[in-house]
C-alpha cells in the first residue's frame, strides 16, 4: 500500500471523527412533552447533555419507557428531576424512574400532599442520596448555557396557597441565550394573576392544568406572549381542554400542540430559531 493511500485513509479518519464529535457536542436544547396520556412530563437536555425532567405522569411504565428511548444507551444517570406537585397525573412515574435511574438533584415545593403517594415520594427521595432543594430557598439553577428561573411558590404563595395543591405548583421558566419556556405546573388562573409582574415571557408555555378552563387567563396569556402553547393531555372526563382557553390562545395567533393529537412534541432551538418534531396520532 502507498504512502498517499495510507495518508488519505488517515485523513479521512481524522475528518470522520471531527465530524461525529460535532454531532455529539451539538449546540441545541431540546425539550420533549412525552405524551403519557392524562399527566405532565417533560424531558429536557441542555446543550451540555444536563438532563432534566419535570413532571413524571400517572405512572404505568410509561415515564421509564419513554426516558429509555431518549437517554443515551447506558446513560442511567439524571441531572435534575422537577416534581411541580403531588397529584398523581405529576408525581406517580417517578417511583420505578427512582428505583432504575440514579437521581443527582431533585427540586420541589417541599409541600406533601396527603396520599400515600406523597409520603411514598417522600420516603423515596429520602434514600436516593441526591441534592434535594426546595423553591422557596432557591432563585435558579444554572445549567451550562441554560438558566432556570424558580418563579413560585415562594414562603408567601405557600403560606397563602397551602390548601390547593394545584397553586403551589412549582413554576420555572427555562432561557437558553434568545429561547425561553415557561413550564407552569396545574397552576390556576389565581395563581397567574399572582406572578404577572414576574419576569413570565416565554417563546413556548406549557398550558397549566391540562388546558383546564380555570387556567390560562387573558392577562397571563397576554404577559407571556408565547409563539407556542403546549398542552399535556390525555383522554379524560374533566372536558380538558376547555374550548375557550383553545379560543383565547387562537385569538392571540398563538400554536397549539397537544400530546392527545400529536403525540410526544418535541421542540428543539439553537437559542434563536425553532424546530417542531410531533408524531400525530
Amino acid at each position: 500500500m502507498s504512502k498517499k493511500i495510507i495518508f488519505f485513509l488517515l485523513f479521512l479518519n481524522v475528518v470522520t471523527f471531527s465530524f461525529v464529535y460535532e454531532l455529539s457536542s451539538g449546540n441545541e436544547l431540546q425539550v420533549i412533552f412525552f405524551d403519557v396520556g392524562q399527566g405532565d412530563s417533560i424531558f429536557i437536555e441542555t446543550p451540555q447533555k444536563h438532563q432534566i425532567i419535570i413532571d413524571s405522569g400517572p405512572g404505568n411504565k410509561t415515564l421509564l419507557e419513554k426516558v429509555s428511548s431518549v437517554m443515551p444507551f447506558g446513560d442511567k444517570t439524571i441531572d435534575l428531576i422537577i416534581l411541580t406537585h403531588t397529584d398523581s397525573d405529576h408525581i406517580s412515574g417517578f417511583f420505578e424512574l427512582l428505583d432504575n435511574y440514579v437521581v443527582e438533584n431533585i427540586l420541589w415545593s417541599g409541600i406533601s400532599g396527603t396520599s400515600s403517594k406523597s409520603e411514598k415520594w417522600e420516603a423515596m427521595i429520602e434514600v436516593e442520596g441526591a441534592n434535594i432543594f426546595y423553591s422557596n430557598e432557591i432563585n435558579k439553577i444554572i445549567l451550562g448555557d441554560v438558566v432556570m428561573d424558580i418563579i413560585s411558590p415562594n414562603e408567601y404563595i405557600i403560606e397563602k396557597y397551602s390548601k390547593n395543591a394545584n397553586d403551589i405548583s412549582v413554576v420555572s421558566k427555562m432561557i437558553y441565550k434568545n429561547s425561553s419556556f415557561l413550564f407552569t405546573g396545574d397552576i390556576t388562573n389565581k395563581l397567574e394573576k399572582e406572578i404577572v409582574n414576574e419576569d413570565i415571557f416565554a417563546d413556548v408555555l406549557k398550558v397549566s392544568h391540562h388546558g383546564s378552563k380555570h387556567s390560562t387567563c387573558e392577562e397571563f396569556v397576554v404577559k407571556v406572549d408565547p409563539l407556542i402553547a403546549v398542552i399535556q393531555v390525555g383522554k379524560n372526563s374533566y372536558g380538558h381542554p376547555a374550548d375557550d382557553v383553545l379560543t383565547r390562545l387562537s385569538n392571540f395567533g398563538i400554536k397549539v400542540l397537544r400530546n392527545d393529537i400529536d403525540g410526544d412534541i418535541k421542540i428543539s432551538t439553537d437559542g434563536n430559531n425553532y424546530k417542531i418534531i410531533t408524531n400525530k396520532k
